[in-house]
């Protein structure tokens, strides 16, 4: 997959808030690229404009979506919901407010087989525990009865994961996948992931803020401020020899336990104000 000068903005009574500003970037088959920033940057608008699920009163004022050889930013709506749950698949961050309340987890990781694959509730429910099975949960049948409110966290995401895999996605979103889990069950997530790409040779595209997720689990980084990529380059690169003043400033606050410091490293001043904003370095004043 790949995009090429990508544009989505809000309107707002204040003005334009240019949220994803001239983005580009390609995914290889089974490569896991990692999008890199702090919060309100634009990477969680950069994965729903590749689903063409920006809502109003955003919308995607241009660029390209390339997947597959097939631009998605001129398919028509049909042709995107025979795409998403199907050949893209994305792993949202909340998974408490992502699934149905109403509905058993089973019911859940049923609707995209039996929309995407045209098979009996009796055929999907048998993939579904199955699927239960494959993200390292027990009692599959137990656990496809059972509701979201009686699951806990780290068994949610793995159910959020389980439903992305339904029908077994060319390309996977990630979402911060392991948002508010414990240190052990992100590892857990985070080695499942793993698993799935090596298995399966899916691409991943993971968003994240957590540094050390990215030197763990990233092919390829893509640094983004304020709605802008500021650098991409190969994990290792990026770690070795960064070249943009925001990316030395990520890592240089990266909690080190070999280091005796009284108070981390926070790059100066503030993310300037999106709306209006210029097309010009947005960082000029933080260095």
């Amino acid at each position: 997959m790949g995009h090429l000068g990508l544009h989505t903005i809000f309107e707002s009574e204040a003005g334009t808030v240019k949220a994803v500003n001239d983005v580009s970037f390609h995914i290889q088959k089974g490569e896991t690229v990692c999008i890199v920033g702090e919060s309100g940057c634009g990477k969680s608008v950069t994965a729903l404009s590749l689903m063409r699920l920006v809502q109003s009163p955003g919308k995607i004022t241009g660029g390209t979506i390339k997947f597959k050889g097939q631009d998605l930013l001129q398919a028509t709506e049909k042709d995107m919901q025979r795409l998403r749950g199907n050949d893209i698949a994305m792993i949202f961050q909340e998974p408490m407010s992502s699934l149905n309340p109403v509905l058993t987890i089973g019911e859940q990781i049923m609707e995209p087989l039996i929309e995407h694959q045209l098979i009996s509730k009796k055929q999907a429910l048998a993939k579904a525990v199955e699927l239960i099975k494959q993200v390292g949960i027990p009692g599959g049948r137990e656990i496809a009865a059972s509701y979201p409110h009686e699951l806990s966290g780290g068994m949610l995401q793995r159910i959020m994961i389980a439903i992305a895999l339904s029908n077994e996605p060319q390309l996977l979103i990630a979402d911060e996948p392991t948002t508010a889990l414990d240190v052990t069950i992100q590892a857990q997530i985070l080695d499942l992931l793993r698993q799935i790409k090596e298995k399966s040779s899916t691409s991943i595209l993971l968003i994240t803020h957590d540094l050390g997720v990215v030197a763990e689990m990233a092919d390829y980084v893509i640094v983004m401020y304020a709605g802008k990529i500021v650098e991409q380059a190969s994990v290792y690169e990026l770690f070795r020899s960064p070249q943009h003043p925001y990316t030395k400033g990520l890592l240089k606050s990266k909690p080190v336990i070999r280091q005796n410091l009284r108070r981390l490293y926070s790059i100066p001043g503030q993310v300037p104000n999106l709306v209006n904003l210029r097309d010009s370095c947005h960082f000029h004043d933080r260095y």
